[in-house]
């Protein structure tokens, strides 16, 4: 249980802050919801980390996006969504329950000055998640969030594997409404390929063509959500990275919301903003 007083510590958000970030997305599990007793096999003692971390992110003036990243019965078949065993069964059974954590959360958070927005479902995947029940469950989350606060934003994350414009029209009939998108250079056999240059190109043109397509004056703000510096380039230099890196920066600043990267600590160093960000940590590492 040192995990929950040692990984992420208040000398972490003041050097968020000494670098000039500003916000900060949290993910919770839907147990976070019962804690300090969630069921079996999770563990308690999110809530009280996600108490201690609106206060220090006061303290710093850094703002806060609860992420719910892991619903009841998985939405997505990997670990993060709370699973082992690589199964997806989230859907219209699981839209009460999921509705009421979002509830709960902003309920506890409402009042908080570090509340920027509350995120109702992190990567639900296509065609495990079907477009109708993501749509009738961000109907109610918003209005579970909205029931607490007219100021918070909601984000209401794009499927994987999804179209990338299927959520516009829906979301731009919604107050302060955000959407997310994540891209990585992963995850995909074409990327096994890819020059350096070919990873810089496909961002410049082909994920600013997607940014641009979803920008719209009378539509939500737009959020690249995750991202991260890895790639499946060999051997790269530190100046490879670095090229990689500024490009994604250049290109999601076409992003109305801004950006989170993935993650801000991580044994990955590429992988850890805090690694690439401290030369005490980074210094002489690609």
């Amino acid at each position: 249980m040192n995990h929950w007083s040692t990984y992420i510590v208040e000398t972490d958000f003041a050097f968020m802050a000494a670098n000039s970030l500003n916000a900060v997305r949290i993910p919770v599990g839907w147990w976070i919801a019962s804690d300090p007793n969630p069921p079996a096999p999770f563990v308690g003692g999110s809530l009280q980390a996600l108490d201690i971390a609106f206060t220090w992110a006061e303290r710093h003036n850094i703002h806060v996006i609860i992420d719910l990243h892991a619903a009841p019965g998985s939405q997505n078949p990997d670990a993060h969504s709370g699973g082992r065993d690589g199964s997806q069964t989230w859907g219209d059974s699981q839209i009460a329950q999921t509705v009421q954590v979002i509830d709960f959360l902003a309920a506890r958070y409402a009042k908080r000055s570090s509340l920027l927005a509350v995120e109702l479902m992190n990567e639900p995947v296509a065609p495990g998640v079907s477009l109708d029940s993501l749509k009738t469950y961000y109907q109610q989350g918003y209005n579970a969030v909205r029931r607490h606060s007219l100021t918070a934003y909601v984000i209401m994350s794009n499927r994987l594997s999804g179209f990338s414009l299927e959520l516009l029209d829906f979301a731009s009939q919604f107050n302060r409404v955000v959407l997310d998108m994540h891209y990585y250079a992963l995850f995909d056999k074409k990327f096994d390929s890819f020059t350096v240059q070919d990873n810089i190109d496909y961002f410049n043109n082909f994920i600013a063509s997607e940014i641009n397509a979803i920008n719209r004056p009378d539509g939500p703000l737009t959020f690249v959500g995750e991202w991260v510096a890895e790639w499946q380039v060999k051997d790269a230099t530190k100046e490879d990275f670095q090229r990689f890196a500024n490009a994604q920066m250049a290109v999601y600043r076409k992003a109305t919301f801004g950006w989170a990267y993935w993650t801000y600590k991580n044994v990955n160093n590429h992988w850890s903003m805090q690694w690439m960000m401290d030369p005490y940590i980074s210094l002489g590492n690609a």
